[in-house]
This record gives C-alpha cells, structure tokens and sequence, in this order.
C-alpha cells in the first residue's frame, strides 16, 4: 500500500454550465515532506467548510487503480494525480478491501479511515460533466476520507501500514451501498453503527433511521 502522490490546492473560481463556482477540488501533486495537521494537509484548503473538511475528513484519499477505469468510461484523458480532488492518491486501497476504522502509518503521522465520499456539484466542475456525481456514486469507487490521529509529515513513495482496525469489519463500499442504496433497511443501519469509527455526520444520519424506520 503506497502514497503515490500527495496534492493540494487553495480555493478558486471555475466556470461551470454558464455560472461561477468556487471550489478547492482543483489539486497539484506537490513534493514531500509535507506537514500534516489535524484537519488539513499545508497549501491545501476547502472552499465549503460545512460540506468538506473537518477533523473526519482531514484527507481525501482515492485509489490511482481507478483512473483507468474513469478514462474508459469518460472518454477523456485525465489530468495529472488529483484528478478528482483527492489528497493523497494511493496504490494498493480498494474500496473492497479497506474498512471503516483501518488504522495506518504513513511517513510520521497515522491516519483512520472514516467514511466514504459522497460526491457532490463539485466534482462535476472539475472534470466538466454534469452527470460524474452520479455515475460516481454508483460506480462504487468513492475513495474514502481519512482523520487524522497523529499530525506528522507525508511524502510520496511513502508506505502505508496497517497498526489497527475496528472489531466491526465493514469496508468502505459495503458502508456506500448501506448508506446510499440500501436507505429504508434498518438492521443494516443498526449492524454499521456497530462499527465505532464512522465519521460524526455519517452516525448521525444511520442513528436517525434506526430511530425512525420500521423493524
């Protein structure tokens, strides 16, 4: 499992379907060592702190096997790594492989995996296709968003190491699909809040329909 590129970006405008929108999902792979804090990488910045960023989702992290698969599907040469407006671009981290909760080292600072990604307007900006949030969401490959448990430095090359996991093992496409597809089934909401890593907002909701679904 490797860092493969770490990228940053401040906010700026972009022009989109006729209006103007401000967005930080514009990233540029950026040479380590890099400081990483609590609730940012240095020179990165989000545009929208109600909808991105915070202590559970510090970092986005996106797996380089997908951009193949994008290029297919878009018809389109992607730009360089951050292509979708992730932080660190890794190798190695499949949606169907890492868990809610999986602990890592990497460079001096250690990460937790939090939540997944629910794509958003801004990602149809980056890459100028209005439909890319939904065809996104579907395709399962959401990347995931990591908090960060100890501040420290990030390089590309650096490896991630595994140290911990949640007892609730659920990978991050098992939590998309109960999240987003399987919304009306409360025992499902109910066996994921068994996992004690799940980011804040993602809880909350989850802890809504246990409450309000029927059995």
């Amino acid at each position: 499992m490797e860092l493969v590129s770490v990228n940053v970006g401040l906010p700026r405008l972009a022009q989109f379907q006729g209006e103007t929108v401000r967005t930080g999902i514009f990233k540029q792979a950026v040479s380590g060592p890099v400081p990483l804090t609590r609730t940012n990488l240095q020179g990165d910045q989000q545009a929208d702190r109600a909808a991105h960023g915070g202590v559970d989702k510090a970092v986005y992290a996106y797996p380089l096997e997908h951009y193949d698969y994008w290029q297919l599907e878009l018809q389109q040469k992607l730009p360089d790594m951050g292509s979708f407006g992730e932080n660190f671009t890794v190798c190695g981290m499949l949606e169907n492989e890492i868990c809610i909760g999986d602990t890592f080292e990497v460079g001096t600072a250690v990460v937790q995996v939090s939540q997944p990604r629910t794509p958003c307007l801004k990602l149809a900006v980056r890459l100028q296709r209005a439909e890319l949030p939904r065809e996104f969401l579907r395709s399962l490959r959401s990347g995931f968003y990591l908090r960060v448990l100890q501040e420290g430095h990030v390089a590309s090359g650096d490896r991630f190491t595994l140290t911990n996991r949640d007892p609730v093992l659920i990978t991050v496409r098992q939590m998309i699909h109960v999240y987003h597809f399987d919304r009306k089934n409360r025992e499902a909401a109910r066996n994921a809040l068994e996992n004690r890593s799940l980011a804040a907002a993602w809880r909350d909701e989850l802890e809504k329909r246990v409450r309000t679904l029927p059995d």
